[in-house]
C-alpha cells in the first residue's frame, strides 16, 4: 500500500525592473501560472510556466531563477523528474554565482531539489540539501518563520521515510506550531501538516491518532481549495489507506474512487500520484477477492511508474512489481509471478549489491513459489542464499 505525502514546495516570484514590456508579460504569465497551480490545473500550468521561462531568459537573474524553479516544481509534481532536476541544478548554479552561497534564495532551490530527490527515493542526496536550506533559512528569517516551517515539514517527511519516527514527529509538530501561529488553524498549509503527521502515526499503527487528523485535514482542504483540488485527492487516498489497513474496505472504496477521478483530471492518467492510487485500489480489490477488477489496475500502475522512474528503479520493484507478483502467486499463476520475482532479484542486486537485505526479500518469495511447484532443490538453494544474506545484514 502506497501513501502520498503532501509536501509544501516553494514557488516564488521576484519582481525586477528590466525591460518593461517583457517584464509585464512575464509578471502576467507568472500570475496566470500561480492561479492555475492553486486550482490544481498542473498540465496547463506547465505550458504557461514554460512561456514565462522563455521570456525570463532575457530578464534579470532574479526572474530567471524564479521561472526555473516554478517550471521545475511543476515537472516534479507531474513526475517529469529528469526535466525538473536539470532546471533546479541550473537555478542553484545561477543563484550561487550571482547572489552568493548563503543567500536566502539559494535555500528555495535547494529545498526544491531535495524534494525532487526525496520523491525518487534518493534520500542520501536529499538530506544534505534540506539541512543546508534549513540552516540558511533559520539564519535569515528566524526559527519561527513560515519559510523555516516549510523546510521542517519536508525534512520530517524524509525522516519518516528513513524510519526516524521520533525525530520526524518533533519536526512535524514544530512545523505545525509555526503554521498555526502564522496562518491560524484553518489554512491549507495547516491541513498539509495535519495530513503528514497523520501519515507518520499511520506508519506507526497509531490509527486512532491518525484518523481525526486526516478528517480535519480533509475538511480544511475542501473548504479552502475546493472539492476537486488535487490536495483533496491526496488526503482522500491516505484516509482510504487507513481504512484499508483497518480492513474497513467499504469505507475505503468510495474514497479511492473519488481520489482517482480528481487525480486524473488534475495530473493526467500517466502521473505517479495517479498510479499510486490505482495501485492502492488494486490492493483493495485483491483483498476483497475481486480479482478481475484488481489485475488491470496492478498492470496499469506498473506501466506508468516504469515510464516515470525506469524499468529497474527500486521503488518500481519494491511496490509495483512485488504487488503484481504477489497477486499472480496468490492466484496460482506462477508462470507470470516467477519472471517478476527474477526481475526483482536482478534489479535489487544492481541497485544495492548481491548481499543486501533487499535482495533477500524476492529470493524468499521465489523460493516459496518453487516450493509450491514442487521444485524443492531450486527452492532450497534460493532460501539458503537468502538466509545467508539475512545473517550478514542483521
Amino acid at each position: 500500500m502506497k501513501n502520498i505525502l503532501l509536501a509544501t514546495i516553494f514557488i516564488f516570484t521576484i519582481i525586477g525592473c528590466q525591460g518593461l514590456d517583457q517584464k509585464s508579460e512575464w509578471e502576467s504569465l507568472t500570475k496566470q501560472k500561480n492561479d492555475l497551480y492553486r486550482r490544481g490545473d498542473y498540465k496547463e500550468a506547465v505550458v504557461v510556466a514554460g512561456q514565462a521561462l522563455a521570456i525570463a531568459e532575457d530578464l534579470d537573474s532574479d526572474q530567471l531563477i524564479s521561472s526555473l524553479n516554478d517550471l521545475a516544481v511543476l515537472y516534479n509534481i507531474q513526475g517529469e523528474y529528469s526535466k525538473a532536476e536539470q532546471l533546479f541544478l541550473r537555478s542553484i548554479s545561477i543563484t550561487e554565482s550571482t547572489l552568493g552561497e548563503d543567500h536566502p534564495d539559494l535555500a528555495f532551490s535547494m529545498n526544491n531539489l531535495a524534494e525532487l530527490y526525496r520523491a525518487q527515493g534518493k534520500q542520501t542526496l536529499a538530506e544534505p540539501l534540506y539541512i543546508r536550506a534549513l540552516d540558511i533559512t533559520e539564519k535569515d528569517s528566524g526559527p519561527d518563520s513560515l519559510k523555516t516551517g516549510i523546510i521542517l515539514n519536508n525534512l520530517a517527511e524524509l525522516n519518516t521515510a528513513k524510519y526516524n519516527y521520533t525525530h520526524a514527529e518533533a519536526l512535524y509538530r514544530r512545523s505545525l506550531k509555526i503554521f498555526e501561529k502564522n496562518y491560524g488553524p484553518d489554512h491549507p498549509d495547516v491541513a498539509t501538516l495535519l495530513n503528514n503527521l497523520a501519515e507518520l502515526y499511520k506508519s506507526q499503527r497509531r490509527y486512532s491518532a491518525a484518523e481525526p487528523l486526516y478528517k480535519r485535514s480533509l475538511s480544511i482542504t475542501e473548504k479552502s481549495l475546493g472539492q476537486q483540488h488535487p490536495d483533496v485527492a491526496i488526503t482522500l487516498n491516505n484516509l482510504a489507506d487507513l481504512y484499508y489497513k483497518e480492513k474497513k474496505y467499504d469505507d475505503a472504496h468510495p474514497l479511492y474512487i473519488r481520489s482517482i477521478n480528481i487525480m486524473e483530471k488534475s495530473h493526467g492518467s500517466d502521473s505517479p500520484n495517479y498510479a499510486m492510487v490505482l495501485n492502492n485500489l488494486a490492493l483493495l480489490y485483491d483483498a476483497k477477492a475481486m480479482y478481475s477488477e484488481a489485475e488491470p489496475f496492478y498492470v496499469q500502475s506498473l506501466e506508468i511508474m516504469e515510464k516515470k522512474l525506469g524499468y529497474d528503479h527500486p521503488n518500481v520493484i519494491k511496490i509495483y512489481v512485488y504487488n503484481l507478483a504477489g497477486y499472480y502467486n496468490k492466484r496460482g499463476m506462477y508462470h507470470k509471478s516467477i519472471p517478476l520475482y527474477k526481475r526483482a532479484i536482478l534489479a535489487m542486486e544492481r541497485a544495492y549489491g548481491p548481499d543486501h537485505r533487499n535482495v533477500a526479500i524476492p529470493l524468499y518469495d521465489l523460493a516459496d513459489t518453487y516450493t509450491k511447484l514442487g521444485q524443492k532443490n531450486m527452492a532450497i538453494d534460493l532460501r539458503e542464499r537468502a538466509d545467508k544474506i539475512k545473517e550478514m545484514t542483521q
